[in-house]
């Protein structure tokens, strides 16, 4: 019994000091989105209705619902039901895969007509309009990146899941994985509204 969620408080600990510093990074992309909204309203408006919100619609229902797969595969794992939580921890993966595949193309979109950071038809734009995109190609990026890292280290998780080192007894790795799932998940809820829907 003295091997059950070894390190369990000291891993928590870890993960949470972890995602208090994404927090930090992305609450001061928020911040400096705020501050340039404020000085540039109109041109905001404009470059963001130029977004397609059924790209952004179809990411955000993809993250949302794989972190409801997550929290199931989690829950599997704690009632001892090793083949359901790689279930819906693979249904989470895909689900991931299909927001990067979803970002791909939209990004594509965005530089077949030539808008891409310090493109000339981009920098021909009011500043207001240039800095939206340098904001939304940074954040969307950013956030694309660690939907990517989130999808290895499921993958990883899926690993360890086939080989029992994570099973009812010590599942914290499997947990730490969700944390981070659910923190990805959060910050597209914020950029979805003020990148697609702004007004």
């Amino acid at each position: 019994m003295s091997n059950i969620h070894k390190d369990y408080l000291g891993s928590k600990f870890g993960m949470w000091l972890f995602l208090f510093t994404e927090i930090l990074l992305f609450g001061g992309l928020f911040i400096l989105y705020s501050s340039y909204l404020h000085k540039y309203p109109i041109e905001f408006h404009h470059a963001g209705k130029e977004l397609n919100v059924y790209f952004g619609t179809g990411n955000t229902l993809a993250l949302v619902t794989s972190s409801f797969f997550m929290a199931l595969s989690i829950t599997a794992i704690q009632k001892g039901d090793s083949k359901k939580s790689k279930i819906f921890l693979f249904i989470t993966l895909l689900l991931a895969f299909v927001f990067l595949i979803n970002k791909y193309f939209e990004w594509g979109a965005k530089f077949h007509h030539g808008i891409y950071p310090d493109s000339p038809h981009l920098l021909e734009r009011p500043k207001g309009e240039i800095i939206f995109y340098g904001l939304y190609f940074v954040m969307t990026g950013l956030h694309g990146l660690h939907v990517f890292v989130g999808a290895c280290i499921i993958i990883y998780a899926l690993y360890l899941l086939k080989i029992e080192k994570i099973n009812e007894n010590d599942f914290v790795f499997l947990e730490n994985t969700g944390l981070y799932w659910h923190l990805v998940d959060l910050i597209w809820i914020y950029l979805f509204p003020l990148f697609y829907l702004i007004v």
